[in-house]
């Protein structure tokens, strides 16, 4: 049986960044487009030029570095826009331009415009985008609640205008599979040009229906996929990416489709795109979960130990899940640290990163008895904070059954070190008040998260801590066996992503300026 190619389009850059807390610093973004790139994701979907200089240039530059994606920025129906993005883009092997506007009622009746009006500036808008670059997206926003005869009038305009792929979204997540096939088989079959192009589809999981609306356009005719790296988006999130590969890849007898992703690479990206994002994959998240491979039943765990297959319907290994966890100690040498983190996916680090990270073992080994697996991955995925204008120095909490509890903090800010000592309600409610003191800010604690990395009264702590300040939100994480030094670290972590989206909003903006004192 030959298998149709579907394309597989990541819009983590630009859909799944725009999640609540989600925002990526600079290094981050052009990191984790080349994870996409290495991985084999056909069209990389950058960011959105016109947003921000700080998006601009983020795109822009992923355009110049990838190597064999398709690097796409996204426009609103206006010249303004549509010209922003193909600056962006144009330096890229392979440059897209996606531009899109609402189409349901509820979706025109935003920029006030008739179904005339509304048809004109797609054609317009479409063209003008075609004139600057042969590979253009477009899409009718809210697609599968825009009425029908009007959805087929506006994407033959488009296809006539010059786009190459048409792109259907269930923007809210309303759409169901059985309706997800049968509208694109529809205008497949119904409009004028329909062959020419490419139909896409962009499924959000407001309904938890994302992967299977996915799938069942792709039965319709669809051979683009847009989806996420594990599934982030604003509210419930977009599709899948591991979880619509991993479906085609394992359920290549009903679903005769292939994707050109490398799905060995497919933990690897997941871990970091959750540790820059500060969005935890929940335990029991389909094919990148922490129990995606676990087995604890003892029916379930008699099986495995007899034939794997009894319980897995794919191998940790397909995902790039090391099939063992052995730990390293502090008499672990540096031959074994890389051999473990080449095992990892780690396999490209220079002599000096290695060094550094042999640094960092060590201080954690001492630390705790056994370093796993997932104590690595936490250790790699930690901010350098070498560009960070706020950085922790030293933190001395005392506390106990009787209050207040007190926080003793040295912070060094834009070079210069602070100090001063604070009390709160708990531990770390000092060690926020300390922060504050030292560094005063109007931002607003949203979220405060722990999760253990591993099991035992030594492992270490994960925080996850998401603020808000004048309408930017902003998350911050970190690792470390002392659960109270990994809250500071999340929270000055946080307030340093805060000043970066302060400063790409407010050019000139300087940290220097806030007033803080010696204490």
């Amino acid at each position: 049986m030959t298998k149709d190619r579907v394309l597989i389009f990541d819009t983590t850059l630009r859909d799944g960044e725009q999640s609540p807390g989600a925002t990526m610093t600079h290094a981050e973004k052009l990191e984790i487009a080349e994870l996409l790139d290495e991985m084999g994701v056909d069209i990389i979907e950058a960011g959105f030029p016109i947003a921000s200089e700080g998006d601009f240039k983020a795109v822009s530059e992923i355009a110049r570095l990838a190597k064999t994606s398709t690097i796409c920025g996204l426009a609103r129906a206006n010249y303004k826009d549509i010209d922003r993005c193909w600056e962006a883009v144009k330096h890229a092997k392979s440059p897209r331009i996606h531009t899109f506007i609402g189409t349901s009622p509820l979706h025109r009746a935003i920029p006030n415009l008739n179904m005339d009006e509304m048809a004109e500036r797609i054609h317009d808008t479409v063209t003008h985008a075609r004139n600057l670059c042969d590979n253009v997206q477009w899409s009718p926003m809210d697609a599968t609640r825009t009425e029908w005869d009007y959805l087929c009038r506006v994407v033959e305009i488009a296809i006539k205008a010059g786009a190459t792929t048409i792109n259907i979204p269930d923007t809210v997540g309303y759409t169901a599979p059985v309706e997800s096939a049968e509208l694109i088989r529809n205008l497949i079959a119904t409009v004028p040009g329909a062959d020419e192009v490419i139909f896409a589809t962009h499924c959000h999981n407001d309904l938890g229906m994302a992967t299977a609306n996915s799938l069942a356009a792709v039965e319709g005719g669809a051979r683009q996929i847009e989806c996420t790296i594990n599934g982030l988006g604003e509210r419930a999130g977009n599709t899948a990416l591991e979880e619509v590969v991993m479906a085609l890849k394992v359920r290549g007898d009903i679903m005769p489709y292939e994707t050109g992703i490398d799905t060995t690479k497919i933990m690897n990206i997941s871990r970091r795109v959750a540790a820059v994002s500060g969005f935890a994959v929940q335990f029991n998240k389909a094919i990148v979960g922490k129990n995606a491979f676990a087995h604890e039943s003892g029916i379930h765990q008699d099986g495995m130990l007899k034939n794997a297959e009894t319980f897995e319907i794919m191998r940790p290994a397909d995902v790039g899940l090391s099939g063992t966890s052995l730990p390293l100690g502090k008499h672990s040498g540096r031959a074994a640290l890389r051999a473990k983190l080449n095992e990892l996916g780690f396999d490209d680090l220079a002599d000096n990163q290695l060094k550094d990270v042999f640094v960092r073992f060590k201080d954690l080994a001492d630390r705790k008895k056994e370093v796993f697996d997932d104590d690595l991955l936490a250790l790699m995925h930690q901010n350098s904070g070498d560009e960070d204008r706020l950085k922790l120095k030293s933190l001395r909490v005392v506390c106990g059954t009787e209050g207040p509890q007190t926080a003793d903090m040295v912070m060094e800010i834009d070079g210069t070190d602070v100090k001063t000592s604070a009390t709160g309600d708990g531990p770390v409610d000092a060690t926020f008040n300390a922060v504050k003191a030292l560094f005063p800010h109007g931002a607003r604690l949203q979220l405060y998260q722990v999760q253990a990395v591993t099991e035992g009264t030594d492992a270490q702590a994960t925080v996850s801590v998401r603020m808000e300040e004048e309408g930017r939100i902003a998350t911050g994480q970190s690792a470390d066996t002392d659960t109270v030094v990994a809250s500071a670290k999340a929270y000055i972590n946080a307030l340093n992503r805060l000043l970066v989206r302060r400063e790409q909003s407010e050019p000139g903006y300087d940290v220097k300026g806030v007033s803080y004192k010696d204490r």
